[in-house]
């Protein structure tokens, strides 16, 4: 057993699960941290994909109330019916964009200048978002979204297959431009995430399965261990962080790293092409 590799898997573990609800990209993090740790490759791509699935566990341990009370009333109740239709629809904009254009997303986008690039404009975004007028809010409940608003939701969404964009980050603050109150829009793509990221890690270990043996099970174990942990910490501190407080610190901490990636880039401090 590698104890480096797995102290390296302990580490993006950490990466993944306290980034992964943040607007400031998991996957732009993984990148960046998978090149300063010189773990890369096919399998560690399968890898960074497959630790989401740990960070999703905690998200459905945080909102194991809300989820067991809608999975009850779908027999009896329109708003839980509504509820799951409107996470279903939200969903299919990515799965269809992603099957179509991943791969080449993946061969030509997933390079530490990209992420950099989309931090910042993505940082950009959120002061945008966060200079909303006052009364431009329409859907203050999840509960109270439509179809047509999940869908909007779910195309925003999308802006996410580009690596550093953020897939947190492209539901939380487009549900905000779109008229969701910032919890409505928190909530929503907590609930969103389940669906879309164990899905995206069960495909992936699927189609790659040629490259994994029971060899690579003990790395993946302490990648999902580690990014349970750390996500179940993140998403409660978060949940308490928006009720009285906006994501304009996060905007300048993504125009900041973004600029330091570049900088470090283009100086030579830092050698990103790996």
């Amino acid at each position: 057993m590698d104890l480096v590799l797995l102290a390296k898997a302990a580490v993006m573990g950490i990466v993944e699960g306290l980034t992964e609800f943040l607007p400031i990209s998991s996957t732009g993090h993984l990148i960046l941290a998978g090149s300063l740790l010189g773990f890369g490759g096919d399998k560690a791509k399968v890898f960074e994909i497959a630790i989401q699935t740990g960070a999703i566990f905690a998200v459905i341990l945080v909102y194991w109330s809300k989820i067991h009370s809608t999975v009850v009333a779908l027999p009896r109740q329109a708003k839980a019916r509504r509820f799951v239709l409107n996470v279903l629809i939200a969903f299919c904009p990515a799965v269809v964009l992603g099957l179509a254009f991943g791969k080449a997303i993946q061969a030509h986008l997933f390079t530490p200048i990209v992420v950099a690039t989309t931090f910042i404009v993505g940082g950009f975004v959120i002061l945008w978002a966060e200079k909303r007028p006052p009364g431009s809010v329409r859907v203050e409940n999840v509960d109270d979204l439509t179809p047509w608003d999940a869908l909007k939701v779910g195309l925003v969404q999308c802006f996410a297959l580009v690596p550093g964009t953020s897939r947190s980050g492209s539901t939380i603050i487009g549900g905000m431009l779109l008229g969701l109150s910032r919890k409505a829009a928190t909530d929503f793509s907590f609930f969103l995430a389940m669906p879309t990221l164990i899905g995206a890690g069960i495909y992936s270990l699927y189609k790659e399965r040629a490259l994994l043996s029971m060899a690579d099970l003990p790395l993946f174990a302490v990648g999902l261990l580690f990014s349970f942990l750390s996500a179940w910490v993140c998403v409660r501190w978060l949940l308490r962080y928006i009720s009285s407080h906006d994501f304009v610190p996060f905007a300048w901490y993504r125009i900041v790293f973004g600029l330091i990636v570049w900088l470090t880039a283009w100086s030579g401090v830092v050698d990103w092409s790996h």
